[in-house]
């Protein structure tokens, strides 16, 4: 079950917050790119925390964060109370990728299917129309977090899920962006 709207962008400008304080008090004279590369890894992982591990993006994002050694301490402090529980999920993701896709490399190699150059047109169209979607398919597995190891059906579900999380996050943004003109008076 999804999270409203409005309890999801709260839980997200809380822990990304949080996560922005986190960078603050580690070092404090950044530059640009270390602001920039700090903006987002903190936004990542309070947008992956706020679904709790309950979706395969969410664990790809964190097992990724969870990978570089200056995020370790962000991904610690944002997912201090469920660490544990959502390290152990991301790292059976991992372990549950590499057998879909020795499934896939297999369903592949098996299923290759030629369209001959006398085929009547609507087979011609049909196999277009196939191939048309695989690539679909492949752009939009690799705009999700973790979306290359999943099948289509749960690519679909995860997809949406992702929107409503990013458009939550797009909203805060904006929000705090706006409260930041009024404040400066602009």
């Amino acid at each position: 079950m999804r999270a409203p709207s409005s309890v999801l962008k709260q839980q997200f400008l809380k822990k990304w917050i949080m996560g922005l304080q986190v960078f603050g008090s580690a070092k404090q004279n950044m530059s640009i790119l270390e602001r920039k590369k700090a903006i987002r890894l903190s936004a990542d992982i309070a947008l992956a925390s706020t679904r709790d591990g309950r979706t395969c993006w969410s664990r790809a994002l964190i097992a990724n964060a969870s990978k570089e050694d200056d995020s370790k301490v962000l991904v610690q402090h944002l997912l201090a109370p469920e660490s544990e529980r959502l390290k152990k999920a991301s790292i059976g993701l991992v372990m549950d990728n590499k057998r879909v896709r020795c499934k896939k490399i297999l369903k592949r190699s098996c299923c290759i299917k030629r369209v001959r150059k006398g085929a009547p047109q609507v087979v011609l169209a049909k196999s277009i129309a196939k191939r048309m979607v695989m690539r679909r398919t492949q752009v939009l597995k690799s705009l999700v977090p973790g979306g290359e190891f999943m099948d289509d059906i749960s690519l679909i579900e995860e997809t949406l899920d992702y929107i409503v999380s990013l458009r939550a996050q797009v909203d805060v943004m904006r929000n705090l962006a706006k409260a930041t003109e009024v404040v400066n008076g602009k």
